[in-house]
């Protein structure tokens, strides 16, 4: 099992979701975050346009999945297609349980 961890710096999430659905990832967990990247973000003019403020953080949204191996590059596919910016983080899930059934492994995704 994998986890699937997506930062994206637009909000692409519903694009990302529905072709998600589409290869059988049902579960997705998206948070709306604020961080800061490599790039300054926009400028924000207050005062009526008279003073210019850059932010140290910009909003950014971040998606969670937990995906079998053989499915990794197909959502990877999926999310570099839907996404324009951001980031794909990809890693090894050692265990998972299912506390309502009590299974464990694949069949809890």
């Amino acid at each position: 099992m994998l986890k699937i961890e997506v930062i994206l710096g637009e909000n692409d999430v519903m694009a990302i979701s529905e072709g998600l659905k589409k290869i059988g990832i049902g579960g997705l967990t998206v948070s709306k975050v604020r961080g800061r990247g490599k790039k300054p973000g926009p400028e924000i003019h207050a005062s009526k346009g008279s003073e210019i403020f850059v932010p140290q953080f910009n909003d950014k949204y971040r998606l969670e999945a937990i995906i079998s191996d053989t499915k990794e590059d197909e959502v990877i596919g999926i999310i570099k297609e839907n996404g324009r910016v951001g980031k794909i983080f990809v890693s090894q899930i050692l265990r998972a349980v299912d506390i309502d059934t009590g299974d464990e492994g694949d069949s809890t995704i």
